[in-house]
């Protein structure tokens, strides 16, 4: 090691290192190239090391004295110049990765690794379309790390009351995603989209009325079905059967021919096929029986309400023949099939859903009939508490489910 006045260090020619004091030297390599460096004893691992401070051509004298000087306070300090550097680098890296972190990139990231546990392929169908639907144009481009609950707040509380069931799955997903991005070191904190203690306060609880599909009253589910019977086609014949059995439409829409025992008067729905995920046993009323057996057949098709091309039947053909219905009944002058205890925001009584027809068949069964709620809600393949359920004999349950379909 050679030692130099300051003045002469920049005129340094032989390889070596050139010392300025405090730690600062001037390093000439064998090929002629000058650039600063500190030298000092970590007082993290004991060991001497030497961090560069720049290149003589970018870096001045009295620039490379300063960084010297604020490596020096940091050693004081007890910290180690060059892990606080290395720390520095990485954080920088760490905030670059969280700005190309948005929510989008996220949410299909999270989709791609939770999917292989979902039930089927629908499910992630689902996700897309309500995240891309409501969270994307108002959170997707915006980086996880800045989603706070005004964000989160501006995505739901539009149909919070108007899209009940819609919003709540929403705040679920947007709260996996960040969960997800939390995992995924993209953002820390409390999740904003997080339910108690934090939204539920915001928003506030769903009624009842606007968390139910809007339903015809049950007086008046006799007459749509007298209105039904005068249209042709397979998809009639799946709106009847939704009515006759207050299955969901996915059920009987993707119901096969071999889930059916028509001797035992009963349709076996898979458990992958259940929003509760557990196989549900449907009694067959004699008219659910006939429908079934005037059902024509499609070669090649499993289905039992296939769709003209072939597969299921979509929901959205569904839901077309019951607007129709109700637009032919508003042309003639009538009230059209509307839920006169639901209102849009006109206030006019809301179109029925198909979905609806499960909320009439419960309002019919508490209100006409004697049977134990229990028995109503096994019907709606709702789940129920198991104590209550082993109360029951489970032959007995179902011959009261027999019953209560049959008087539907």
């Amino acid at each position: 090691m050679l030692n130099a006045k300051s003045k002469e260090l920049t005129g340094a020619a032989e390889p070596g290192y050139y010392s300025d004091g405090g730690g600062l030297f001037l390093q000439v390599s064998n090929q002629g190239t000058k650039s600063w460096v500190f030298r000092f004893k970590s007082p993290v691992t004991l060991k001497a090391r030497e961090m560069g401070l720049g290149s003589i051509n970018t870096v001045s004298l009295a620039m490379a004295r300063t960084k010297a000087l604020d490596a020096r306070i940091q050693v004081s300090n007890g910290l180690d110049p060059l892990i606080e550097k290395q720390n520095a680098e990485h954080q920088r890296l760490l905030v670059t990765a969280r700005k190309a972190a948005t929510f989008a990139i996220c949410a299909r990231e999270c989709i791609q690794t939770h999917e292989a546990s979902w039930k089927n392929a629908k499910h992630r169908a689902q996700w897309e379309s309500t995240l891309e639907t409501y969270a994307f144009p108002i959170i997707g481009n915006k980086p996880v790390d800045e989603i706070d609950e005004q964000m989160v707040l501006r995505v739901l509380a539009p149909i919070w009351h108007t899209k009940a069931e819609t919003a709540s799955r929403l705040r679920g997903r947007i709260e996996k995603v960040l969960d997800y991005a939390t995992a995924k070191k993209h953002r820390s904190g409390e999740n904003p989209a997080r339910w108690k203690g934090n939204l539920k306060e915001l928003l506030g609880k769903q009624s009842r009325d606007t968390n139910n599909q809007p339903a015809l009253p049950y007086s008046r589910v006799a007459e749509f079905l007298h209105d039904l019977r005068t249209h042709e086609g397979i998809t009639a014949k799946a709106i009847e059967f939704v009515i006759l059995t207050a299955c969901r439409s996915g059920e009987v829409r993707l119901a096969t021919w071999d889930e059916f025992n028509l001797a035992e008067k009963k349709w076996t729905i898979p458990a992958n096929r259940m929003k509760a995920g557990k196989e549900h046993t449907v009694p067959l009323s004699e008219q659910a029986i006939q429908l079934l057996q005037t059902m024509p057949r499609m070669e090649g098709s499993e289905f039992v309400f296939f769709a003209p091309r072939g597969g299921a039947l979509s929901d959205m053909a569904l839901t077309a023949m019951v607007r129709r219905m109700h637009a032919t009944q508003v042309e003639a002058g009538q009230t059209g099939y509307v839920d006169p205890a639901q209102k849009d925001s006109e206030n006019n009584p809301r179109t029925i859903t198909v979905h609806g027809f499960r909320s009439s068949f419960r309002d019919w069964a508490g209100d006409t009939t004697s049977y134990p709620r229990e028995v109503i809600e096994k019907s709606l393949a709702h789940g129920i508490k198991d104590k209550t359920e082993e109360a029951y004999a489970r032959g007995e349950l179902l011959r009261k489910r027999i019953k209560l379909m049959q008087a539907w």
